[in-house]
């Protein structure tokens, strides 16, 4: 029997300002309206005889066969589903299909003391998410490098930064614990700790079994919760076995409720979809819920619907074999990026090889060799001004730092150039570091 933290153990985490939003007077109606026999004049939804669709069809390439197309139409009650306004936490079949998907990877069942919640794409969830649980000024735990993207919702709070190292085995959990075990005793300690387990954006590492172990350990003994962003965990092509998601393991802990996990449709069907969703305890998805009721009702219906009929039509082991296809694309592609920096690179710069994900991180040496320098060497200047002259566009380390300091450290993704681009852009680093080192 799985035991779940109950609901009142999350009065401590939310945020004052999750605390003081006040459901929707309409949308918390919405399922009264589903009553046999009841008559509603509730809300203003506009009158689907006036919507010009009459069906909507998508044709699809076999996730068995990508030479073959299959046809999927959406019409009837599923159509007028995704034509009209819908629940705030998404349509209730994607809900279903995506429960199940969740018991298949990561052995969570239906009723166990989680669901899920729709969002515009995962970031839509993840930053509503952290404004659920994070008060201004509040210390918040992140891995460090940590993907960009994520900054600016806590900057907008003014957070302190508590940057934990990662290496090619995930977050140190040395240091983690280092950090909460001489907490200052007159501050309060964080409340969550924000990762990217798989394929993780800028590093590529993705987190041993081990360390997320030690983690879930440590949230528990500190009483945090883990903000669990996994959008590539689906591109991961380790030559090892996967390992376990947060999610999945904390069910090894006397009690589930502190992993809050956010799962990405954008990097294996369509960015341009913005499907994306957190499974997590009751109480904070209901905080989640509450904050899209009142800034954006929903995600859209129909890119629901169309997402649905899609993995609908697949069911779950085809997913699971387009899965398999887009891991082995990108594998290629990280194959051929590692190829050419080892052909160019080789003594010029250093790096883990990524087992997920899109990108490569990897430490410029612009130093010649028994050189010695009075500063810490820096990409920043060398990458957004040498770089970009010679033609090659990539992003310095120091914006994935928390404290943005400076750091050798470069990341270039791989996803979308073919073999000779890829070549080209690493032999213009190539002249980029040899110019830098004589200089």
């Amino acid at each position: 029997m799985v035991q779940s933290l109950p609901t009142e153990y999350y009065s401590d985490f939310l945020s004052a300002s999750a605390k003081a939003r006040k459901p929707s007077p309409i949308r918390g109606l919405y399922p009264l309206e589903a009553r046999p026999g009841l008559i509603s004049l509730l809300a203003g939804k506009p009158n689907s005889a006036t919507f010009p669709l009459t069906s909507v069809q998508i044709r699809a390439r076999s996730p068995t066969d990508p030479s073959q197309e299959l046809t999927t139409e959406i019409a009837g009650r599923a159509l007028a589903e995704g034509l009209q306004y819908g629940p705030t936490a998404g349509l209730p079949g994607l809900i279903e299909w995506i429960h199940g998907l969740q018991e298949r990877e990561h052995g969570r069942k239906k009723g166990e003391g989680w669901r899920v919640s729709i969002g515009s794409g995962s970031q839509d969830v993840i930053h509503k998410a952290i404004l659920a649980l994070v008060n201004p000024g509040d210390p918040v735990l992140v891995e460090s490098p940590v993907y960009a993207g994520i900054l600016p919702t806590f900057e907008s709070l003014n957070c302190q930064f508590v940057a934990i190292p990662t290496d090619s085995q995930g977050i140190n959990a040395s240091a983690l614990r280092n950090t909460l075990e001489n907490w200052p005793a007159s501050k309060p300690k964080p409340k969550v700790l924000y990762t990217v387990p798989y394929g993780g954006n800028p590093t590529g590492m993705t987190a041993s079994k081990e360390r997320r172990q030690e983690v879930l350990a440590l949230a528990r003994e500190h009483n945090f919760l883990i903000l669990e962003d996994d959008p590539y965990y689906y591109l991961y092509f380790g030559s090892a076995p996967r390992p376990p998601s947060y999610f999945s393991l904390e069910l090894e802990q006397p009690e589930v409720g502190r992993v809050i996990r956010f799962d990405s449709l954008s990097k294996i069907l369509s960015s341009g979809l913005r499907i994306g969703f957190a499974s997590g305890p009751d109480a904070i998805m209901t905080a989640i819920d509450m904050h899209t009721a009142v800034a954006n009702l929903q995600t859209s219906s129909l890119t629901q619907a169309i997402t649905h009929a899609l993995l609908e039509s697949w069911g779950y082991d085809n997913f699971k074999a387009h899965t398999r296809a887009v891991s082995d694309f990108y594998k290629g592609k990280r194959d051929v990026f590692e190829k050419y920096m080892k052909q160019y690179l080789d003594g010029l710069a250093e790096w883990d090889t990524p087992e997920a994900g899109m990108f490569f991180w990897f430490k410029l040496l612009l130093k010649a060799p028994g050189t010695e320098s009075a500063h810490e060497e820096d990409s920043e200047s060398v990458i957004r001004t040498k770089a970009l002259e010679k033609g090659v566009l990539a992003l310095p380390g120091t914006v994935f730092l928390p404290d943005g300091g400076k750091t050798a450290y470069v990341r270039a993704a791989f996803s979308l150039l073919d073999e000779s681009d890829v070549e080209e852009a690493i032999k213009r680093l190539r002249e980029v570091v040899l110019e830098a080192r004589s200089a």
